[in-house]
């Protein structure tokens, strides 16, 4: 496990970044259980038009997002054990397969909850190690979601530690569907209980330019966005001058993440 080091980053301004600063934080979020084809096809529309990092969809929507992404520079991501984590390893391993065999480069993995809580810390070892080893071998990056909410500050910081052993590249601090989402001293957490190769994505509650620029500046490097469009018209209207907006839904925006 890594021991607390100072984070003190250079502050981001719309002055110091470029569109492709900002945009390149955000992965898409195409994750509610309820989202018909026509939304998710036009979530990974919008997700190529504003040239994001990736979009985050769900397993089934994979073939059909890497056909709209495909020549892109959009990755397309998905989720493995979904959102409690509390599936077998064995499950874990069949999901990362399949997501990866139907064109999935980035995997938002859930830890094992129940077993950090328990103090099975081993297990919960295991099971990530088990997924990176499938998707490194794929070609594909991890990001593993603790989901804060549930976690004490000490369960928190055993899992920075058990995700660099993993060799995952990214810890994440929330699926959005817990009663919380990502918060500045969770952030703050993680980032200084991480070595500095290992990325830290805020997920929850991050919908406003000004909400992506705070947590750009405790060193987060990803953030899992639905209010995209929104965030990344005001970047480009501030940009050029404009004053601030008040933030307005996207029309494919999902509520609560």
């Amino acid at each position: 496990m890594s021991s607390e080091r100072d984070v003190t980053e250079p502050t981001p301004t719309i002055e110091t970044l470029t569109y492709r600063d900002v945009a390149k934080t955000i992965d898409h979020s195409l994750l509610r259980p309820e989202l018909d084809d026509a939304f998710v096809e036009a979530g990974c529309r919008l997700a190529a038009a504003y040239d994001v990092a990736s979009v985050c969809v769900r397993p089934n929507d994979v073939l059909r997002a890497r056909t709209i992404l495909d020549g892109t520079d959009v990755a397309v991501g998905t989720v493995v054990g979904f959102p409690h984590g509390n599936h077998r390893t064995e499950t874990k391993i069949i999901e990362t397969r399949q997501a990866l065999a139907d064109g999935a480069t980035e995997l938002d993995m859930v830890l094992a909850i129940g077993a950090l809580k328990s103090g099975r810390d081993a297990e919960v070892l295991a099971d990530v190690t088990a997924v990176v080893e499938v998707a490194h071998a794929g070609g594909a990056i991890v990001k593993v979601i603790f989901e804060n909410a549930y976690l004490t500050d000490d369960e928190k910081i055993r899992a920075c530690g058990l995700t660099e052993a993993a060799g995952a590249e990214f810890v994440k601090t929330s699926t959005g569907f817990a009663p919380g989402g990502a918060t500045h001293d969770d952030l703050r957490l993680m980032r200084a209980h991480t070595s500095p190769p290992t990325q830290v994505k805020a997920a929850g509650g991050v919908r406003t330019l000004d909400a992506l620029l705070e947590v750009m500046a405790l060193g987060v490097t990803r953030v899992g966005a639905t209010a995209t469009q929104a965030i990344l018209d005001e970047f480009r209207a501030r940009k050029a001058g404009a004053p601030a907006i008040d933030a307005v839904p996207s029309a494919t925006a999902e509520a609560g993440y």
